[in-house]
C-alpha cells in the first residue's frame, strides 16, 4: 500500500506541471465563455476523459513500444530524464504560454460544443507532447519483473484519474477557480510545481545513469 502511495504521488507530481490544469483553465473559460455553466462542464467532462486514456496508453503501452526497438531501460531512463528537467526548467523560467494559446483559441469553434474537446482543447492545450513524454518516461522507470505486475498498472490508472480529476474541476469550474486564485495565485502554483518536476527529472537521470554505471565492470570483464 505504501509502495502503490509513492507511485501514485510521483505520477501526479510529474504529470500535474505539465498538464497544468490551473493554467489552462482560463485559457478553456475565455474559449467557452459563451456557454452555459452545465454546457461548460459537460465538455470539460469530456476533454477530462481524453485526457485520463491518452495517459494511460502512454504509461502503460509507450514503454513497450521502445524495448519492441530495442531500446534499454536504463537509457529511456536518462533520455528521458533530461527531458523532464529541460520541460521542468522551461515552465520554471518561462513567461507565459500565450502564443501555444492563441493558436489553440484560433482552431476553435464557439459554434460547436463538442467537436473541438479532443482537437484542440485536450491535444494540445491540455496533454501535449511532453506530457505523453514524460508519462512515457514513468512507465520505462518503473521496475521490470518476469509476469504481470500488477502495481504500476494500479498506480498509473489512479495517477492519471487524479491528474484527469483535477482537469474537469479546473475546467468546469473555471470561473470560480479565477475568481479564487486570480493571475498572481496560479503563477505560484505553477513555479513550485515547476520546480518539483526538475527535481523528479534529475531523480529519473539518475537511476538511469547508476543502472548504465553498473554495468560497466561487466563489461570490462
Amino acid at each position: 500500500m505504501i509502495e502503490l502511495s509513492k507511485n501514485v504521488l510521483l505520477i501526479v507530481s510529474a504529470l500535474f506541471p505539465i498538464v497544468n490544469p490551473l493554467g489552462g483553465s482560463p485559457i478553456f473559460l475565455s474559449l467557452t465563455r459563451e456557454y452555459a455553466s452545465p454546457t461548460r462542464r459537460a465538455l470539460a467532462w469530456k476533454v477530462t476523459l481524453n485526457c485520463f486514456f491518452l495517459l494511460v496508453a502512454s504509461f502503460l503501452i509507450g514503454s513497450h513500444i521502445l524495448a519492441f526497438f530495442g531500446i534499454s531501460i536504463p537509457v529511456v531512463q536518462v533520455g528521458g530524464g533530461l527531458i523532464v528537467i529541460s520541460t521542468g526548467w522551461t515552465l520554471l523560467s518561462k513567461k507565459d504560454e500565450q502564443e501555444r494559446h492563441g493558436q489553440v483559441q484560433k482552431s476553435v469553434n464557439p459554434l460547436d460544443v463538442f467537436r473541438n474537446a479532443f482537437y484542440p482543447l485536450t491535444l494540445p492545450l491540455t496533454v501535449g507532447p511532453g506530457s505523453i513524454a514524460v508519462a512515457i518516461t514513468l512507465g520505462a522507470n518503473e521496475p521490470r519483473h518476469f509476469g504481470v505486475d500488477i502495481l504500476p498498472i494500479v498506480a498509473a490508472v489512479i495517477g492519471s484519474a487524479l491528474v484527469a480529476l483535477t482537469v474537469f474541476l479546473c475546467y468546469g469550474f473555471a470561473d470560480r477557480l479565477a475568481a479564487i486564485l486570480g493571475e498572481n495565485g496560479m503563477t505560484i502554483v505553477m513555479r513550485l510545481s515547476s520546480f518539483l518536476l526538475v527535481c523528479i527529472g534529475v531523480q529519473i537521470l539518475w537511476n538511469g545513469v547508476k543502472a548504465l554505471l553498473e554495468t560497466l565492470p561487466a563489461l570490462g570483464g
